[in-house]
């Protein structure tokens, strides 16, 4: 039984692509309500993570676990942002039409939004400041409106734990800024917030938690005892890991 306390555990979780081990025997818990950064160095499996909650990536080993089911059963409980550099910023889409795809899973088959879905799009909109954007077309946004809007069809959806991928990436100060300002505001509302961050400067400032990875978990817990020096030196610099259950901050925090 997870403990209530704790809204993601991760148990032995193993992931290849092949013969390429993106994440190995990778076990920790994240507590509900709570803001946490995944670190680690390109390949370390930040992504696969948040690939693997979601339930889009096969494990080849261990579970995991959203409260005490299996993500595919909870994933009206799920938001996720995506990488910006993902995105087709030239598509013809409007800031609303965007909001309102987080309303499509709810949908039944051959059925539009209702007026409670279009409800929800308003107020997620009004939430995230871009209301007054929602006839704009997504390509003449700023890079911090246009990660606003993604933000916002991520509230619509509903859900309570909120998965983004490199959220910070290719935002001015001003837009970190204000993304800092977000994410701690959903934490004060009771949300739960994990995000792959790759600036270990922003992970100080707007996370609490961090969970830290080379492949295998390195550490996890308070953010400054998994940013130690000696774990910085095995995550990013070739140092030697010990045992994960020996890392301080590693294992179940």
């Amino acid at each position: 039984m997870t403990d209530e306390h704790n809204i993601i555990s991760f148990r032995g979780v193993t992931v290849r692509y092949g013969r390429v081990t993106a994440l190995q025997d990778v076990s920790f818990q994240i507590p509900c309500g709570s803001s946490t950064a995944i670190l680690g160095a390109n390949g370390a499996g930040k992504s696969t993570l948040l690939r693997a909650v979601m339930g889009w990536q096969r494990l080849n080993a261990g579970e995991i676990r959203i409260g005490d089911e299996h993500p595919q059963h909870a994933r009206p409980r799920l938001a996720y942002v995506p990488q910006r550099h993902s995105v087709d910023w030239d598509f013809p889409i409007t800031v609303r039409g965007v909001v309102e795809q987080g309303r499509y899973p709810a949908l039944r088959l051959f059925h539009g939004l209702s007026p409670g879905d279009r409800g929800r799009v308003e107020a997620a909109m009004e939430e995230l400041g871009i209301a007054n954007l929602a006839d704009r077309q997504i390509r003449m946004l700023s890079g911090g409106q246009q990660q606003r809007v993604f933000l916002a069809r991520a509230v619509a959806q509903g859900g309570d734990i909120f998965l983004l991928d490199e959220p910070f990436a290719g935002l001015d100060l001003f837009g970190s800024e204000e993304l800092t300002h977000i994410l701690k505001a959903w934490v004060e509302q009771g949300r739960t917030v994990l995000a792959a961050v790759h600036d270990l400067g922003v992970a100080r400032s707007c996370f609490a938690r961090g969970v830290l990875l080379k492949t295998t978990l390195v550490a996890a817990g308070p953010i400054e005892e998994v940013l130690s020096p000696a774990n910085i030196d095995v995550a990013y610099r070739g140092g030697h890991c010990v045992h994960k259950d020996h890392v301080h901050g590693g294992g179940q925090p």
